[in-house]
């Protein structure tokens, strides 16, 4: 469907009206999160792009700080899940309890039933219960016995797993790691954002979170919003290059096909063509540019390509195969 620039403009300026809600909450998130511009930005991206995160960093970095900060900026119901080797499906999703009364079972819903879920150390669940989030995340309803229950919108998982700690964890199956729109890898601060993490928490008293500054329907607003971006054609072309250049690298000039075991799936096209919408919006504009894909494409492709044995033996990460695809596929 062609669009004018007529078009393009009256849904860019809806779009800088609908960022305003983002913009109140960054600057509530900055209240108590220091630095961490990358990881804050992705949140966002998939609040916006309806997708679900799972970040990856060493213990101390604010990664559960920053997830519970964006909760309590959303009017919404927040549930955060402390993942242990002992959880069973039932402490996510609920179960039924019999009722010796008049002999019947009665549903009782489990915390999953909330729209922000923090899955805190996602990779010491089980496999039974791993599953049992794989079909909340994937088609956002849950059964319990013969019922099934649609799960209140928004609902969006954000899910921290730590990479240094491998006694008493259980890896993520790809299939499961797939459904994650992004993967975030949290970074140390710099020396001057540390130094202003030393005087805002060298304190004893507890911290005090943020203010709701956001309701659920802004969310939904700016959904529709993000919909209506518009991607060029050669763009598009761009996303696909991109995606297909992980699975068959040697027809883009890259000598790369004894690095990659698995390239990305489709579904890590539809993710950075929602991925770049979402960037696009946050940057206050009704189109997309090759740079919003960029910025989304590290985080959307690093946990979908899989390497191989011999990569790994030379060190080189999926990120290192993703970075160089990004670096040689040509840009429009």
């Amino acid at each position: 469907m062609a669009i004018s620039e007529v078009d393009v403009r009256n849904i860019g300026e809806q779009v800088q009206a609908a960022a305003e809600p983002f913009d109140k909450l960054l600057q509530e998130l900055h209240r108590v999160i220091v630095g961490q511009e990358a990881l804050l930005n992705k949140l966002f991206v998939g609040l916006l792009a309806n997708g679900h995160i799972l970040i990856e960093g060493v213990p101390g970095l604010a990664k559960t700080t920053a997830v519970a900060c964006l909760a309590a900026g959303i009017e919404t119901k927040f549930q955060r899940l402390q993942f242990t080797p002992d959880l069973l499906p039932a402490d996510l999703i609920g179960t039924l309890i019999y009722r010796p009364q008049d002999g019947t079972f009665e549903v009782s819903k489990g915390p999953i039933f909330a729209n922000v879920i923090l899955a805190d150390e996602i990779n010491r669940a089980p496999a039974k219960v791993q599953s049992a989030l794989l079909e909340a995340m994937q088609e956002r309803q849950v059964t319990i016995g013969k019922e099934t229950f649609r799960l209140d919108d928004p609902f969006i998982v954000l899910a921290t797993q730590n990479p240094i700690e491998q006694e008493g964890t259980y890896p993520l199956p790809e299939a499961q790691v797939d459904r994650f729109m992004l993967k975030l890898e949290v970074t140390y601060p710099t020396k001057a954002e540390e130094r202003i993490i030393l005087d805002r928490m060298g304190e004893t008293s507890p911290l005090k979170l943020i203010e709701p500054v956001m309701k659920p329907e802004h969310i939904a607003d700016a959904r529709k919003l993000v919909d209506q971006i518009y991607i060029d054609d050669r763009i598009k072309d761009y996303i696909v290059d991109l995606v297909q250049a992980t699975r068959q690298p040697e027809q883009y000039g890259l000598k790369m096909s004894d690095l990659i075991q698995y390239g990305a799936s489709p579904r890590a096209t539809i993710f950075l063509t929602l991925g770049a919408k979402a960037s696009a919006f946050l940057g206050g504009r009704g189109y997309v540019t090759p740079q919003d894909v960029k910025n989304v494409a590290l985080d959307v492709l690093r946990h979908r390509v899989i390497v191989t044995y011999e990569a790994e033996a030379e060190e080189k990460t999926p990120a290192h195969v993703v970075q160089q695809i990004l670096d040689h596929v040509p840009v429009p």
